[in-house]
């Protein structure tokens, strides 16, 4: 009697999550056809990890990096002997803990891609962009008029392009997305960076590592930069109470801080050992608490949260002590060009507003999440023909444990995402070791020959163990 043959599974993407759980999938069931779909020319790395340059930094630690293949991340640096003075140095000769070039990683991701397409003859590289999902006969549909049949549609699309807050003119003098090639700025130019946080810091290193020495002004509502890492110390648990509101939570992420301060141990500590348990307190609040979240409290969490590398955060801080970068608490409500510039007109907080003339405005506010505002023709079609559900604070799709939700709330039963898409159910799953426990759950879950588990995605969050 022969097999049941394994459903083919088609993942939609080809970066970090598209590329892990690809390689992943096809290892633990070789009859199963995986098959991975993507232009390649950034396979494994994506936005994150690829789009980058020598100065950028991951800002976390090697050892958190980790993602459970062969070689390891930690074994891999070590045998491409890339130059990590540097990270080295700040890290007292230790790499597990050093903060190294965030496109190592990519690189890594994309040598173990590409490993994996040699050793796994079920796994298939796909050239092309998807552009619509159909659901009878099941396939996935191409730019190029092709279609690839499939059993099962895994969305790992990742982040979607950003959007600038306000209305702004076309003109090459405002570049609306800090991750693809820029024009020539002159290196006197005065200029705006639209956002404070990461992006920012990002788009400021690439500045100066091309020799740019103008004046630097960064603009975000609440005026907060990104905290740096402090190493030492451990902390064991935040007691944040079953039910407890956002603000409730907030004020027992506070206790710890102070009862850390008294015993010497850095902010930092407690917010890492808090980390496990987001996914869980997030998926317990309804909606208007959500919402409450993202209104009031998602700026300072931000800033404590995703943090820098110290070197990085000392070269912002230099920056800012000689006056090249002054970062102001202030909103853009209004942008037009003049002849010769860019006026803005800018509203302190707390303030009237007032006129400021630039040479270029660079958008940092981060990468775009709303399916519903467009940005991705995929998503967009799933939604308009009732495959997928657009998420109502706006912050990607709605699913259960990775299935999409469709029409009055019903779960897919061969239609999935991860990562990014998935931030609804999750809130804190952009980050590696989210990622890869998603991932982990849902091969289990397509490769599962009986029943799997019956705990939440959000529970299995809490073996991540503390630390950033």
């Amino acid at each position: 009697m022969s097999a049941i043959a394994a459903p083919s599974v088609t993942i939609i993407g080809d970066g970090l999550s598209g590329a892990l759980l690809a390689i992943k999938l096809a290892a633990a069931r070789p009859e199963q056809v995986v098959q991975l779909v993507g232009d390649f020319s950034e396979a494994g790395g994506g936005i994150a990890y690829g789009r980058c340059a020598p100065h950028h930094i991951l800002n976390v630690p090697v050892s958190r990096m980790e993602v459970g293949l062969r070689p390891s991340f930690h074994d891999w640096l070590q045998a491409r002997r890339e130059p990590l003075d540097e990270a080295l140095k700040e890290s007292g000769g230790s790499l597990p803990n050093a903060f190294v070039p965030r496109r190592l990683f990519g690189n890594y991701i994309g040598d173990c891609l590409h490993a994996g397409l040699n050793e796994h003859r079920n796994l298939r590289a796909v050239t092309g962009e998807a552009v619509a999902v159909r659901d009878n006969p099941r396939s996935v549909l191409l730019a190029d008029g092709k279609t690839v049949a499939s059993d099962i549609v895994v969305l790992a699309t990742g982040h979607l392009p950003p959007t600038l807050p306000f209305a702004a003119p076309a003109t090459p003098r405002i570049i609306r997305d800090p991750w693809l090639a820029w024009p020539e700025i002159a290196p006197d130019a005065t200029i705006v960076l639209a956002g404070t946080g990461l992006t920012m810091v990002d788009a400021v290193l690439s500045l100066r590592a091309a020799g740019h020495r103008g004046k630097l002004v960064a603009i975000s509502r609440h005026g907060r930069l990104p905290r740096p890492h402090c190493g030492g110390g451990t902390w064991d648990t935040v007691a944040v109470p079953v039910g407890a509101t956002p603000r409730q939570a907030l004020q027992a992420l506070r206790a710890a801080v102070r009862a850390a301060e008294a015993a010497a141990i850095p902010w930092q500590r407690v917010f890492d050992a808090l980390r496990p348990a987001v996914a869980s307190i997030w998926h317990r609040w309804p909606a208007s608490e959500r919402s409450h979240f993202l209104r009031h409290l998602r700026a300072p969490w931000d800033v404590h949260r995703h943090r820098m590398a110290p070197r990085i955060a000392s070269q912002i801080d230099a920056l800012q002590r000689d006056g090249t970068l002054s970062v102001s608490a202030a909103r853009i409500i209004a942008c037009d060009t003049n002849r010769d510039n860019l006026a803005l007109m800018v509203r302190p907080r707390g303030g009237r507003a007032q006129l400021l003339e630039v040479d270029i405005l660079i958008n940092c506010t981060g990468t775009g999440a709303d399916p519903r505002r467009g940005g991705s023709a995929l998503l967009s079609d799933l939604i308009e023909r009732g495959l997928a559900i657009g998420d109502p604070l706006g912050l990607g799709l709605e699913t259960d444990d990775c299935a999409l939700l469709y029409r009055r709330g019903q779960h897919s039963s061969w239609l999935y995402a991860i990562a990014s898409l998935t931030r609804p159910a999750w809130w804190e799953v952009v980050a590696v070791p989210e990622i890869n426990a998603q991932i982990d759950r849902l091969v289990q879950r397509l490769t599962a020959t009986g029943t799997i588990g019956s705990a939440p995605l959000h529970a299995a969050f809490l073996d991540l163990g503390a630390g950033i």
